[in-house]
């Protein structure tokens, strides 16, 4: 048996390497950080020299591949001890499968072996019948069923169907057969969707009503397309099928099995018996089944690709920053929970106001503008739910000078239930602590939305259909590389960010705020070795990413990590300056000439990387905060077609982008009407939360749908 090359890296990084066009050295540094317990945002970050300046993109795929490989070399080596230990591995076998270098092929060399239930074709085989198929699949002479009837085979017709059980099933498990009617699927498989039995006038169908009768090639099916018609079918709405033509499989299996100069006459007859059973019966739905699989799992990561990059969207938009705000969530028949918070995002005061009742308008204005009075906010955030647009213009007539900003909900229900929002208010409403993660959202959106399941913010299409093990690890990534991609305050980052952070996690989240309650904060990044449990190796992967503005050592508050503060005071130490003033003063540092201090470890990437922190420290890479402002339109029948309106991207899909324009729906730009160009994806225009002009194309108020268009208005 081969060695267990599962533990040989270097066949496996080359395949890896040749997959993502990158040195196979590149592939073998990156793999020995990760197995070392390295991150991604670490790696990327601090590791530049050694991966020869991978970014994270590339790192995960490195990672990703190579789990892949691992997962096919540990198959590998199961099916072989399988047929070794059953005295089953011939040489021949043992070839075939070290060659094998996807997963279906080697299955595919497995299954004529894999232990299985009592098959037709088994039971024929112990019924003696193996003989009579092995002759008429050699041809020639038509072999004489009698000879078989036994107290079990009753006639020769039951003789010549058990024969043909046993082919059918040689055939379909025959590997280079099922490789060829693997790529016929590939290439021909069509998806056809018809609407289940009793359902077509079921109102609950009604939403998938474009796919009662569908009809496309299964390759040129856009997985959004394809994911909503699998929800159909696990619905009970629809029926899928996903199959080539018919007589093109079977004119395969004719010309793999059939020999024109032996196979004639009545075993001719049979043998095509045979194959079309073996297609009807094993072939085709397996397939079938496979292929759908397949298409599924490619959908499953193009719609988890296209959430990953709506939540970077979201997580990473402009913060309105540390100033103090009030925060409205707004109700009609309960009132708008109203709160004041400081600069940190702490509650100073909380109360109700019901703007929407007349007899109470001017006492809910005296409550605003005293709370403003009192706490000074520089602005207020409105939830955009219900009334969120009508309190909105409300508290914009009060004309109090500071911005009123709408602030997307989605998801602050769930944060106001959530054992977060229990532990640090317990005494208040579910509604008040909504309050309090709308005002937050505008403060600091990442901060904030960390604290949620990525699943519940809403920018994401068919995110409960999709591997959710996938959808998890991916949007899991994402959230990590926002986090480290912005760098996160030691001293008042809540213990949901702080999980976030490279080499953490929540346990250790845990332990540095209850350290930093018990010693009062910290007073540089090398105390972080004293909280419990966080050790040397924690340390290297999360100091970096961590923020100490108000300690003894300036470089804290950089993103420069620790490692390379001995390197930063040689430089200040040549300039005869301190590391306060180099950090203060960028015109010194063209005073630094970068080749001089590269040497084994530390390359010119890591050293123009110190320099920009050095002038920028700690710099935020979040754009600057912009306030947006909707046209005086309420609703949808305050449309008109050639209107151009201001609006928000809510949501990005393979298929176009949605766009808030203040009725309470939200409007769609098709792709086709992204740009004058050809547009293959929607991200190549915009983003969540991007702020743009769009024009109005039509509104259908009956099936509550809008659409919009960019042409024209700076649009690709």
């Amino acid at each position: 048996m081969p060695a267990d090359i599962a533990h040989d890296p270097l066949p496996l990084a080359t395949k890896v390497a040749d997959q993502l066009k990158v040195r196979p050295a590149q592939v073998l540094a990156t793999i020995a950080l990760l197995d070392d317990g390295a991150t991604v945002p670490f790696i990327a970050r601090y590791r530049k020299e050694v991966t020869g300046g991978l970014d994270e993109v590339a790192i995960a795929a490195i990672a990703d591949g190579m789990a892949s490989l691992r997962e096919l070399e540990k198959r590998r080596i199961a099916i072989l001890q399988s047929l070794e230990e059953r005295g089953l591995l011939t040489p021949s076998l043992a070839g075939a499968i070290a060659k094998a270098r996807q997963l279906a092929e080697l299955e595919d060399l497995y299954l004529p072996h894999r232990p299985k239930r009592r098959t037709r074709a088994q039971q024929a085989r112990e019924r003696g019948l193996a003989p009579l198929a092995a002759s008429l699949l050699e041809g020639g002479r038509f072999p004489d069923p009698s000879g078989f009837i036994t107290g079990e085979v009753l006639h020769a017709d039951a003789a010549l169907a058990g024969a043909r059980d046993i082919i059918a099933e040689t055939v379909s498990e025959d590997a280079p057969t099922r490789g060829e009617m693997r790529q016929l699927f590939s290439r021909q498989a069509r998806l056809v969707s018809t609407v289940a039995r009793g359902r077509k006038d079921d109102e609950a169908a009604a939403k998938f009503r474009d796919w009662f009768a569908w009809s496309e090639e299964l390759a040129r099916c856009p997985s959004h397309r394809l994911l909503a018609m699998l929800r159909g079918r696990e619905s009970g709405v629809l029926s899928l099928s996903a199959l080539p033509p018919e007589e093109l499989a079977l004119n395969i299996l004719r010309q793999r099995w059939l020999r024109p100069d032996r196979h004639q006459g009545r075993v001719r007859e049979q043998i095509d018996l045979a194959l079309v059973d073996g297609w009807q019966r094993l072939l085709a739905p397996a397939l079938e089944n496979e292929v759908l699989h397949g298409a599924k799992e490619r959908a499953d990561a193009e719609a988890i690709a296209v959430f990953a990059e709506n939540l970077r969207g979201l997580l990473l938009a402009a913060p309105f920053g540390r100033r103090p705000v009030l925060a409205v969530d707004p109700g009609l028949r309960t009132g708008g929970k109203t709160v004041v918070l400081d600069d940190q995002g702490g509650l100073l005061a909380s109360t109700t106001i019901f703007p929407h009742e007349s007899r109470r308008q001017d006492e809910a204005a005296r409550t605003i503008r005293g709370l403003v009075a009192s706490h000074k906010p520089a602005a207020v955030a409105v939830g955009n739910g219900t009334a969120g647009r009508e309190t909105a213009d409300f508290l914009e007539s009060l004309q109090l000078g500071i911005p009123v900003v709408l602030v997307s909900e989605s998801g602050a229900s769930i944060y106001s239930a959530s054992v977060s929002a229990r532990s640090e208010f317990p005494d208040l409403d579910l509604t008040v602590r909504g309050a309090i993660s709308i005002g937050r959202r505008l403060q600091d959106p990442l901060a904030e939305l960390v604290k949620l399941d990525p699943k519940s913010i809403g920018v994401g299409q068919y995110q409960h259909d999709v591997d959710q093990r996938l959808l998890r690890e991916g949007l899991e990534r994402v959230v990590a590389s926002c986090v480290n991609g912005v760098g996160v305050e030691l001293s008042t980052a809540s213990e949901e960010l702080l999980g976030q952070v490279s080499g953490l996690g929540p346990a250790l989240a845990k332990s540095i705020v209850a350290y930093r309650r018990e010693h009062g904060g910290f007073r540089d990044r090398r105390e972080l070795l004293q909280v419990p449990r966080l050790g040397a190796k924690a340390f290297e992967q999360c100091a970096g990413f961590l923020r100490l503005r108000e300690g003894r050592e300036p470089l804290d508050a950089s993103a420069v990590h620790p490692e390379r503060y001995a390197l930063v005071r040689r430089m200040a130490g040549e300039l005869q300056v301190e590391v306060g003033e180099l950090m203060r003063r960028p015109e010194l540092h063209r005073g630094i000439e970068l080749k001089r201090w590269c040497d084994a470890e530390v390359g010119e990437p890591t050293l123009r990387d110190i320099l920009a922190e050095l002038a920028k420290p700690g710099r935020d890479p979040r754009p600057l905060f912009s306030v947006f402002r909707f046209a005086e339109v309420h609703h949808p029948e305050d449309l008109v077609p050639g209107m151009i309106l201001p609006g928000i991207v809510t949501n990005v899909t393979r298929f176009g982008a949605f766009v808030d324009v203040g009725v309470k729906q939200d409007g769609l730009i098709h792709i086709s009407e992204m740009s004058d160009r050809f547009i293959a994806d929607p991200n190549e225009v915009v983003s969540v939360r991007q702020q743009l002009q769009v024009r109005v194309l039509t509104v259908d108020l009956i099936r509550k749908r809008i659409a919009l268009s960019l042409k024209g208005l700076g649009g690709g």
